[in-house]
């Protein structure tokens, strides 16, 4: 039969088809940009100190050493399963030496100092010392080269019983750090808003942030901004809108990363406490509505914490007694059941698409890297072979002036390797093993890497 439609007809059909793939191309994107954190650990503002970021370090080394002991043993703990029985050996091994090096190379990678529910309220006059003496403390930090690669402070909400106390906070930190610093802000450094329930909770921070530069004469959109979702108006305004995708809008280029409050959030839905846990179907519908408002936006999300501590019963005093084989037995078997729940709550915001969260504890730091380290060695062959596949299809369909109408799952694959890369899951062999260099897949682009096999 003939063609009923015209390519006369259809021109303006296309064109329009045309404007808007490309506007949809254009924000799902698909790519990560730099190096994001697997973890921020939070700690209350009254006890941050510069040397704070490394003695947590030393205390997971310590735990993992004394609580891990070796790599069957810390497997059992964590629960730790290969999907294929045969690599079972291979993965606890591999995921043993992996943490440990990692402890003892970057136990942190982004510290968060609390002047929410970790500081609680206290008196103006108390909070003002604190906010100066953190400042003081960050910036001698700075200059030693002893804080992690991200950091930042998270002061108290926008609502109105606490913005003014919230801003000044910030205003008195702020002006301190520049002062001792020399004017150089820390490299990574974010400030988190708690509780944004609304767009303009997004305007005000980015209103007074542009305020803050111009005083300090720091340059445009040198303070970065991470919002928290733990409200239900986040997700649904009155008018019967999300204002979730505004708020990027909103914040004109400062927001960072958006990180969701498990406690909060659940506590808003009315769930009872003891139910309140990450794995709760309240959270789990907030999260993924998380991911489908930021979709392609240049942020990072973040799931919440265990708030399932890993701390035996018994505590060692020194000096004093030591604990009897039973009692050393009991505060085992309590870590070791906290630190499952807590790798399966790590392993389920993975598997859900969540690349970072919340550490309360510096006992839940080897877990979490046990937790992601694992997530991406258990999938290593397949994703390998792949990748290695795709960018063929990939380079055959380009030479042949073919369509490859998989970009999407290419360039997915390829955020899978860089992903693990840069938190230390797999090392630069393992990534050139799917036929790409280094190069190649720290340009960050599927469609790059594609172009550039067919140049050379």
């Amino acid at each position: 039969m003939d063609l009923v439609l015209t390519e006369s007809q259809l021109r303006r059909v296309f064109s329009e088809l045309e404007r808007a793939n490309a506007a949809q191309a254009g924000r799902l994107r698909g790519q990560i940009g730099d190096r994001h954190p697997v973890h921020t650990v939070y700690g209350g503002a009254q006890l941050f100190r510069a040397e704070t970021i490394e003695k947590l370090g030393e205390y997971a080394r310590s735990h993992f050493q004394t609580y891990g002991v070796d790599a069957a043993t810390f497997a059992a703990a964590i629960g730790l399963q290969s999907t294929d029985p045969e690599d079972q050996n291979w993965l606890e091994n591999t995921v043993f030496e992996r943490v440990k090096a990692k402890l003892h190379r970057e136990a942190v990678e982004d510290f968060r100092v609390d002047f929410e529910d970790g500081f609680g309220f206290r008196a103006d006059a108390e909070e003002d010392e604190v906010a100066k003496k953190v400042a003081d403390e960050m910036a001698r930090a700075l200059k030693a080269n002893r804080l992690s690669p991200f950091i930042g402070i998270r002061i108290k909400s926008l609502s109105e019983e606490t913005k003014k106390r919230s801003v000044r906070t910030l205003d008195l930190f702020l002006a301190r750090l520049l002062n001792e610093s020399g004017g150089v802000i820390p490299p990574g450094f974010v400030i988190t808003i708690p509780k944004t329930a609304c767009i303009e909770h997004v305007q005000a921070a980015a209103d007074i942030f542009d305020m803050l530069e111009t005083h300090h004469k720091l340059p445009a959109g040198a303070l970065k901004l991470e919002i928290m979702i733990e409200t239900t108006t986040a997700l649904l305004a009155a008018d019967g809108r999300s204002p979730l995708s505004s708020m990027i809008r909103a914040g004109r280029g400062r927001i960072v990363g958006v990180h969701f409050g498990t406690y909060d959030y659940t506590a808003h839905c009315d769930v009872a406490a003891p139910m309140q846990a990450m794995s709760h179907p309240a959270a789990q519908f907030a999260l993924q509505w998380m991911k489908v408002a930021f979709a392609g936006e240049a942020v990072a999300l973040s799931d919440g914490a265990s708030n399932t501590i890993p701390v035996g019963p018994h505590r060692i005093k020194d000096p004093g007694p030591q604990l009897t084989p039973e009692k050393l037995q009991e505060n085992t078997k309590a870590v070791h059941s906290a630190w499952r729940v807590c790798f399966q709550n790590i392993q389920n915001s993975l598997r859900n698409g969540f690349y970072q969260g919340w550490d309360l504890h510096p006992g839940q730091i080897p877990v979490r890297y046990a937790a992601t380290y694992s997530f991406f060695l258990d999938g290593l062959a397949p994703a390998t072979q792949r990748l290695r596949a795709f960018v063929d299809r990939a380079s055959q369909a380009t030479l042949s002036r073919q369509t490859f109408d998989d970009a999407a799952t290419g360039q997915g694959l390829l955020n899978f390797f860089l992903r693990a890369y840069h938190c230390g899951a797999m090392t630069s062999d393992e990534l050139q093993r799917t036929g790409l260099t280094l190069k190649d897949i720290e340009s960050k682009s599927f469609f790059k890497i594609v172009d550039a096999k067919i140049d050379s």
